[in-house]
């Protein structure tokens, strides 16, 4: 039996929509927060330029000064994105251990791989196995049987023998 449900479709709608227009806004504010704590943590960093009436010799350690800062970024930078690398490689691992313990592991799909005994018992038994072993040996045989030999007549006189009236008949007796 099925339920129907207790609120109403117009109503659920309405409330749908209410939910979505709070989300935009509370998006939108956020967004704006985000953009002021930027602006604000670049103000704080970075001091304004002031190139005018600084010599050639001041230009030149306000530039190796700004090198060796860009370098320190480059560096946390770059260490960040290894320990981001690292810890999504970690999540990979956990969530894979988690389907595991699951039981809903999809198989991949195999493919055929043309190998050898000898390869393939290398593969299993490992550096243990050294000799090649013929599966062969130990195979029954079996003998054929011997094709009955015809003897060999001239076709000729065959064909004379079937031809006409009794060589049909033959035919039909010998098919009986």
């Amino acid at each position: 039996m099925k339920l129907k449900p207790k609120i109403s479709a117009s109503r659920r709608l309405f409330l749908k929509t209410k939910i979505l227009k709070q989300a935009r806004s509370l998006l939108a504010t956020e967004k704006e927060e985000k953009q002021r704590e930027r602006e604000r943590v670049l103000s704080e960093t970075i001091s304004p330029l002031v190139l005018s009436g600084l010599s050639l010799q001041e230009l030149q350690t306000l530039c190796r000064e700004l090198h060796q800062k860009s370098d320190a970024i480059d560096e946390e930078r770059y260490d960040i994105a290894v320990k981001v690398g690292k810890n999504d490689k970690e999540i990979a691992e956990l969530s894979h251990k988690i389907s595991e313990l699951k039981g809903k592991m999809k198989r991949p799909a195999l493919k055929r791989v043309k190998i050898s005994a000898d390869a393939m018992l290398g593969a299993l038994l490992g550096a243990k196995f050294r000799e090649s072993v013929d599966f062969k040996a130990n195979l029954k045989t079996v003998k054929k049987e011997e094709e009955k030999k015809e003897e060999v007549t001239d076709w000729r006189k065959n064909v004379e023998a079937k031809s006409g009236m009794e060589g049909r008949k033959k035919l039909f007796d010998a098919g009986q």
